[in-house]
């Protein structure tokens, strides 16, 4: 019986590391699998290299757009922020990129979080970033200063009443907050 069972149980061993490595096999192919999928549907646009040549945005030279840049930073954030350029005319389906300065006063490491806002919030989904700050948490050495970019496009399907959009940034400490 003894034999019995050691020959089922190494029948078992060997249909679990047949499954582990079947699983490890198809999560390693997962990302070229992506790749031909999203080809396949036209699906594929992700970031590579210049997403402008991605985007089928036609710039639109007739109409000028008025993006305004509000910095602010929550009471307890011990740094400086603030909008290189205050405002901005810019033609709906070109490409843009604004400077954003930051200083840590702190003379500890700081981790900060950039939490966007646009207003009017209608105007928000024709509003597109393909680089920002605000993507990720920032880290701040104690005293350092860091020159921040944002690159972003106004969709020309924003609606003509839409004159001028409000790009607000608000800093917070996020230096003692345990992420998972």
């Amino acid at each position: 019986m003894s034999e019995e069972i050691e020959r089922k149980n190494s029948k078992l061993v060997k249909k679990l590391v047949l499954v582990v490595l079947l699983m490890f096999g198809f999560g390693y192919a997962l990302v070229p699998l992506y790749d031909v999928l999203c080809d396949i549907t036209g699906q594929n646009r992700k970031i590579q290299g210049s997403t402008e040549e991605a985007s089928g945005f036609i710039v639109d030279e007739t109409r000028e757009i008025t993006v305004e840049f509000i910095t602010s930073i929550n009471e307890s954030t011990p740094m400086v922020f603030r909008a290189e350029t205050r405002s901005l005319k810019v033609h709906p389906g070109q490409y843009y990129t604004v400077n954003f300065y930051a200083r840590n006063n702190a003379d500890a490491k700081l981790k900060a979080q950039a939490i966007p806002s646009i207003s009017p919030g209608l105007a928000e989904e024709f509003f597109k970033k393909t680089q920002c700050f605000c993507f990720t948490t920032q880290t701040f050495e104690p005293k350092e200063e860091k020159t921040m970019p944002v690159r972003f496009v106004v969709d020309p399907k924003l609606p003509e009443r839409y004159k001028t959009i409000t790009l607000s940034y608000t800093f917070f400490d996020r230096t003692n907050i345990v992420e998972n």
